[in-house]
């Protein structure tokens, strides 16, 4: 079997977005394989791409929300992913929308096991733990202990019976699977956002592929998305595909500009894609 490098993926991701004989007529001329067989990359891509690059936190929620153990087990690779995260996969606890019946825990994970519960935990219960939160370190180790719908339901009561403290509250709204309204709660104001952004938090995968960089990187996660949140993954696909269609439709040298370029270009997948058309 060949391994397809990064760019390759990130090309064959955006080829996808076409049809199929204009996308047949492209490989030809560039010389890119990768998709070629309709075939998404591996989850070993996404594995690569995010041991090399800062990838949002939300994109693991994605894979998550399939509630695969396979897509878990990469997760769970992911050491941004944090011991909040990782306590629900150890629990089986489902992530889709819906779903109520654990979800079967990969040998990787049964083998490493759930983190140690912190001190303040144990003394405390969940909601003294948060409220004992003085410092960010200590903010964070009582955020991993909210896993289940119901400590999420527990935390904002807590909130709302009477504010937590600001680390614990940071710690909880940059998880990726904090409840929307628990995060309404915490502010809306334009600075909270933004760092909620810079934190990796988004609003979806249209955000993600039209907003981040670089292209290669996000396009080989979108690519590696259609096996690990292939449900999610299609947001990204509607959003990019008008874009790909203006700048560079069936036009082999535009397509050839684009597999050049793609391995060192560093800013979004929109200014690729029309970077590489004005070039053309």
């Amino acid at each position: 079997m060949r391994y397809y490098s990064t760019s390759e993926h990130a090309v064959g991701f955006l080829l996808g977005l076409i049809g199929d004989e204009d996308a047949a007529r492209v490989r030809q001329r560039t010389g890119i394989t990768a998709g070629a067989d309709g075939s998404p990359a591996l989850p070993s891509a996404a594995d690569a791409a995010w041991r090399n690059a800062n990838v949002p936190s939300s994109v693991l929620l994605w894979v998550l929300e399939e509630d695969s153990p396979l897509g878990n087990a990469v997760v769970w690779r992911h050491l941004p992913a944090g011991d909040g995260l990782r306590r629900a996969i150890a629990r089986g606890v489902p992530f889709g929308p819906g779903r109520t019946e654990p979800v079967p825990v990969d040998s990787l994970v049964r083998r490493e096991g759930e983190p140690p519960a912190p001190p303040a935990y144990r003394q405390h219960g969940l909601v003294g733990a948060l409220r004992a939160a003085t410092t960010m370190a200590t903010g964070r180790a009582a955020a991993s202990m909210v896993v289940t719908p119901a400590d999420w339901r527990t935390a904002t009561e807590a909130d709302r019976e009477a504010p937590l403290p600001g680390y614990a509250r940071w710690a909880l709204s940059v998880r990726p699977d904090c409840p929307p309204a628990l995060r309404g709660q915490f502010g809306s104001h334009p600075k909270f956002t933004h760092r909620l952004r810079q934190a990796g938090v988004l609003a979806g995968p249209a955000q993600y592929a039209t907003e981040h960089g670089p292209a290669r990187t996000v396009l080989a996660v979108l690519s590696a998305g259609r096996t690990l949140f292939p449900q999610r993954v299609r947001e990204a696909e509607d959003a990019l595909r008008p874009l790909v269609r203006e700048h560079l439709g069936d036009r082999e040298d535009a397509w050839a500009v684009l597999a050049q370029l793609v391995g060192t270009y560093y800013g979004t997948v929109p200014e690729l894609v029309a970077t590489a058309g004005a070039i053309a």
